[in-house]
């Protein structure tokens, strides 16, 4: 343990950078891990973090980069060493409305880099349950979603440009909002989803969009997940790119939140989808084609928000979700995905298979049917606690050996963290390890960087 860190960091940087470990201490959203630093550093500028950084490397000091705290995996609790958050690099430095683009430091909550985009009559299409709170360098860390990947794409395809430290202090910044660009390995990419292992991202470049000027709402009750799928297929096939969420709803979660937010259900069937359209010109008729195009295809079943306040109704029944869940007590969540062709036989052979072992577990599922990821949270009813957990290596195992038996992913977007990364062998070849390994060796040799999380 490093008794002597808070005198050390004293030297280079300013007294309101430099944080003692709080008492509470700093617990992670799902209050089940907490973390216990030797120090809290809160860097006000990049040549901070670089002279942090080239410190720790020198000194063999861990570094746990820390954006709102708001990741469900545990990837940015800190055991010791320097918890590094990012907060106070919070400002927006470029909006380039010729290249579509914002530049923005990695310490911005999302919400504010959604605002100023709004300002400058453009859209930043990223949207998350935790906007409000979550940070732009840890969306980046663990390529986050969210309800508009359907059109507009994950964090993956939303950076045009990083500026990270590397874990001895080297700046690395390329923060051209170049589209093309064929010089060489594109390493941003080994950045985005790295969850703080490799380095610690400062600023990104941002792709922005028109605002939408038209959006048509519908959420559509049917009999199966295989009905959504083929619905889906049809909606793609007629709207295209105006398609922009596909959410998928489950009977028991809808029950949940409809109590939970004091709101009519608008359908009663076993499945359930939420869907938009968007345009980016003003379009009266567009609703009036979805509504008529359902109809048509025979899906009576069938409710279009006819205001801004019913869209709004719409839209807090899927957001509710989450927060419904809680009167049921802590749950064993999963972030997975599998093709969109395979979800159904997943959902069903699944759901089996977990009530043959818990005859009364509870399963929430609900997610982005669109691009084939969901949130499958389950419960047992008699154990309202962390208790939970005893039985988490059991519900995992099924769990993922289901979503890998159907080719799909164990972490869609919420990362591996540090209560994942043991699977990792199973998603992924003794190659691939090896050469992720080899590139953390390369930039991270003394293992100072998040150590624990993400690979096995």
């Amino acid at each position: 343990m490093h008794t002597n860190l808070p005198t050390s960091f004293q030297t280079f940087l300013d007294a309101s950078e430099i944080l003692e470990p709080p008492s509470p201490p700093i617990i992670d959203q799902r209050r089940r891990f907490t973390s216990t630093p030797d120090i809290i550093l809160q860097p006000n500028s990049v040549s901070s973090v670089q002279k942090i950084l080239c410190f720790c490397h020198k000194n063999r000091i861990t570094v746990t980069p820390q954006g709102g705290n708001t990741g469900l995996c545990g990837a940015a609790v800190a055991r010791q060493g320097v918890l590094l958050s990012l907060s106070k690099l919070n400002k927006l430095r470029e909006i380039n409305l010729a290249d579509n683009s914002m530049t923005i430091e990695a310490g911005m909550i999302l919400q504010h880099a959604q605002q100023a985009a709004a300002q400058a009559g453009r859209l930043f299409p990223l949207s998350l349950a935790s906007e409000g709170s979550c940070q732009i360098g840890g969306n980046i860390a663990c390529n986050a979603g969210g309800l508009n990947v359907l059109r507009y794409g994950a964090m993956r395809d939303l950076v045009l440009g990083l500026e990270i430290v590397l874990p001895d202090g080297t700046l690395v910044s390329h923060l051209q909002p170049l589209h093309k660009n064929t010089t060489g390995y594109d390493l941003r990419h080994l950045f985005i989803g790295s969850e703080g292992t490799l380095g610690v991202i400062t600023a990104a470049t941002l792709k922005l969009s028109a605002c939408p000027q038209t959006t048509a709402t519908a959420w559509i009750g049917l009999p199966s997940i295989d009905g959504a799928v083929k619905l889906l297929t049809k909606i793609q096939s007629h709207f295209d790119e105006r398609l922009c969420s596909f959410e998928l709803i489950s009977r028991f979660a809808l029950d949940l939140s409809a109590k939970f937010s004091q709101l009519t259900k608008p359908a009663d069937a076993d499945w359930h989808i939420l869907m938009a359209l968007t345009d980016s010109v003003p379009d009266t008729d567009l609703a009036e084609q979805l509504a008529e195009y359902l109809y048509r295809q025979g899906y009576e079943n069938s409710v279009l928000a006819q205001s801004e306040q019913e869209r709004q109704e719409l839209w807090a029944l899927r957001e509710n979700i989450s927060a419904s869940q809680r009167n049921l007590g802590t749950s064993i969540k999963h972030d997975i995905a599998t093709p969109i062709a395979r979800v159904a036989d997943f959902v069903t052979e699944c759901s089996a298979a977990l009530k043959a072992r818990f005859a009364d577990i509870q399963i929430v599922c609900f997610g982005h049917l669109g691009d084939g990821s969901l949130h499958y949270n389950t419960f047992l009813p008699d154990i309202m606690g962390n208790e939970v957990y005893e039985y988490e290596d059991i519900i995992n195992t099924i769990v993922y050996r289901h979503i890998l038996k159907h080719c799909g992913t164990i972490a869609a977007e919420h990362g591996i963290g540090k209560i994942k990364n043991h699977w990792i062998p199973h998603v992924r070849t003794e190659a691939e390890i090896a050469l992720m390994r080899a590139i953390k060796a390369q930039l991270d040799p003394h293992n100072i960087m998040n150590p624990g999380k993400l690979l096995p």
